[in-house]
């Protein structure tokens, strides 16, 4: 059953950058298959011992992963077509964890500001109207 995950699964357990499925489905078998956490502890061990692969540094430090002004730009739609093909499938398809929450933030942080501009906006409507307003109706 220990075969069943690959390095690669165990390195991103680690880093926490695997999608929630994979992470829920590993920690249970971790939790059965003493032989796949003996793997993750030897993984371990390497790590702390500056045992890294490029493809373990290149994962941690996510370099794969579009900054925050980019995701900014792909959820206002003004990427390129071609880097913005390139964010939905990181999103999307592979389903980085990082870049979802940054993209969740960025979207709660746009309603926001939609919010408070258009409660602005109604109040300086009020004030520039205020003296054309009739008593009598």
């Amino acid at each position: 059953m220990s075969s069943q995950f690959t390095t690669a699964q165990l390195e991103g357990f680690l880093d926490e950058s695997l999608p929630d499925h994979e992470m829920t489905a590993l920690e249970a078998a971790l939790r059965d298959d003493e032989a796949l956490a003996e793997r993750l502890a030897t993984l371990v061990g390497q790590r702390d011992a500056g045992v890294h692969t490029l493809g373990a540094i290149w994962r941690r430090h996510r370099l794969s992963c579009p900054n925050r002004e980019q995701l900014g730009s792909y959820l206002l739609e003004v990427l390129a077509a071609e880097h913005a093909q390139y964010v939905r499938f990181h999103v999307e398809t592979i389903g980085c964890r990082y870049c979802n929450a940054s993209l969740d933030d960025l979207r709660q942080q746009h309603e926001a500001t939609d919010l408070d501009d258009s409660r602005t906006r109604r109040h300086r409507y009020f004030q520039s109207s205020a003296g054309y307003l009739s008593q009598d109706e």
